[in-house]
């Protein structure tokens, strides 16, 4: 990857997108993560009327941190899957981690909680990098 281009950073956002619609749908690990943050059925049901909104919104921010993420590509030469993946997870340990940790430790927040959140963030991370790469 030599420069940043639109193409692949709007698809490393969309990846990203769709793999939060499937990790955090009722049927893989949505049930239980609301249940952790005290999110009802009632709740989210209401908020319905919002989900356009809330989604364009989660996927500008997705697509800018592709666009963040493409440079870091850039300046630290990531070639192939192997650096894409590597790439990831220092973004995802250096950045992602610390702030989910911290809501174990001062806010209480279970270590389930922990472990779906950030295990979507790696996932995401690693497949935003990987199209990044794959594009580009």
């Amino acid at each position: 990857m030599y420069e940043v281009s639109a193409l692949p950073v709007i698809l490393a956002g969309l990846a990203n997108m769709i793999i939060g619609f499937v990790w955090y749908n009722p049927k893989v690990f949505g049930d239980s993560w609301m249940h952790m943050v005290g999110l009802t059925k009632e709740k989210a049901d209401a908020s319905a009327k919002m989900m356009p909104v809330m989604s364009l919104i989660a996927l500008f921010f997705a697509i800018v941190m592709a666009y963040v993420m493409a440079h870091f590509a850039i300046a630290w030469g990531v070639w192939d899957w192997i650096g894409s993946v590597e790439l990831a997870f220092w973004l995802w340990l250096g950045f992602i981690v610390p702030p989910l940790l911290g809501a174990v430790l001062w806010e209480g927040k279970s270590w389930k909680l922990f472990a779906i959140n950030a295990g979507y963030w790696f996932v995401g991370l690693c497949a935003s990098s990987l199209v990044l790469i794959s594009f580009s």
